[in-house]
């Protein structure tokens, strides 16, 4: 993404704040979805498209939100970003400005969600990412301090990576592990240092730390050195749409040490691509379908007969982002964009379908807990709870 276009495109969004407070239509409560409906994890855009949709219906048929004693239903503007950071920031702005929603829910992929929230915060509009984890996303690029209008609904890497790390020591005893990442995605990247670092102060050691590049498919390079680094467990904190390749290659090379992921591998998706490959695996995730609460299986039933799948972890997340959004507008009383704003960092404690998560002031992270899962006869099982 040129930074001349973003510069452009934060520069309008900044204009717009300056002109309207960002008031829904007097009939309706307007909010905008950025997802990754095509492009590179489309499984992905179609979970955070199906839990909106689920959640805005439940909301509407239930006659709305109320606000001064008078009831509003929810009307959503979704936006395909095309798996494209350059499409995410345009199509923020596109909302903000055009459709002139309240707040923002989405994008999910870090390297699309944080384009969009530098607009969502220059246009002083909300932002909560389902599934965005890394540290980027919430805090600003020049001053590092936390951005005042963006949140997220996930836990951060920093927290995954030493949860992955503290599980790969502890409960598989491993002494020595390799790492293979996407060197031009902030998240693997993120993630990768976090646990290396993790791992090492707990008294293990990095044999071997390959990159690659985003859309590569030849993976035996890398393999190959790990391969002859002899770990005992190599961590793959890629996308769902990378990890069966990336197995699959190394069974090829006669790698037979297990494989360790993070919440990228949440999707259904990666059981179809990896079959077999991936069976008994572990990777970190935002909640356990298996292991629900009352409240949360009844939001897996409800998805599950509306569109025919167990909701994966993004699913879950987007479902939540719109339930924080919806206690958010009813704290303000009013569908002004500075009051949604101010009502969401102010949530003491919100129990979602993904768990309690509860915002520190001057944060959009919030505290929650992550869960190991275990791939057992083609399902994601529940393992291990983590807590913060």
């Amino acid at each position: 993404m040129g930074q001349k276009a973003v510069f452009g495109i934060i520069l309008l969004a900044a204009a717009v704040a300056f002109t309207g407070c960002g008031k829904s239509d007097s009939d309706s409560i307007k909010v905008g979805v950025i997802a990754e409906l095509t492009g590179d994890v489309p499984a992905v855009g179609a979970s955070c498209r199906n839990a909106a949709e689920m959640a805005v219906k439940e909301l509407n048929d239930a006659g709305g939100i109320e606000i001064g004693g008078k009831k509003y239903p929810v009307r959503i503007y979704i936006e395909d970003n095309a798996g494209k950071a350059d499409q995410s920031a345009s199509s923020a702005q596109k909302l903000i400005t055009q459709q002139r929603v309240l707040a923002i829910i989405g994008p999910n992929a870090s390297r699309y969600a944080i384009p969009a929230s530098e607009v969502a915060e220059s246009a002083k509009t909300a932002l909560i990412t389902p599934w965005s984890t890394t540290p980027k996303t919430t805090l600003d690029a020049k001053t590092n301090a936390p951005k005042k209008y963006v949140f997220r609904a996930c836990f951060t890497d920093p927290f995954q990576g030493r949860v992955v790390a503290k599980f790969v020591l502890e409960n598989l005893k491993a002494k020595k592990a390799a790492v293979l990442y996407d060197v031009a995605s902030e998240y693997n990247k993120g993630i990768a240092e976090i646990f290396k670092e993790t791992f090492e102060k707990g008294g293990g050691r990095i044999v071997s730390f390959e990159t690659y590049t985003t859309n590569d498919k030849d993976f035996s390079a890398q393999l190959t050195k790990i391969k002859k680094a002899s770990p005992d467990v190599i961590f793959l904190p890629n996308y769902y749409s990378e990890v069966p390749l990336q197995i699959q290659q190394a069974k090829r090379l006669g790698i037979s040490v297990p494989f360790i992921g993070s919440d990228s591998w949440g999707s259904a998706e990666l059981v179809k691509l990896c079959g077999g490959d991936c069976e008994g695996y572990y990777f970190s995730t935002h909640y356990a379908a298996d292991a629900a609460t009352p409240a949360t299986r009844k939001f897996i039933d409800g998805y599950k007969a509306k569109y025919g799948v167990v909701p994966d972890d993004v699913a879950a997340l987007t479902y939540d982002s719109f339930g924080l959004l919806f206690q958010a507008v009813k704290t303000a009383g009013k569908t002004d964009r500075q009051a949604v704003r101010d009502a969401l960092s102010r949530i003491p404690n919100y129990d979602g379908v993904t768990g309690k998560m509860q915002f520190q002031e001057g944060s959009g992270d919030p505290i929650k807990s992550a869960v190991i899962l275990q791939i057992k006869d083609g399902k994601f099982v529940w393992f291990a709870n983590a807590n913060p």
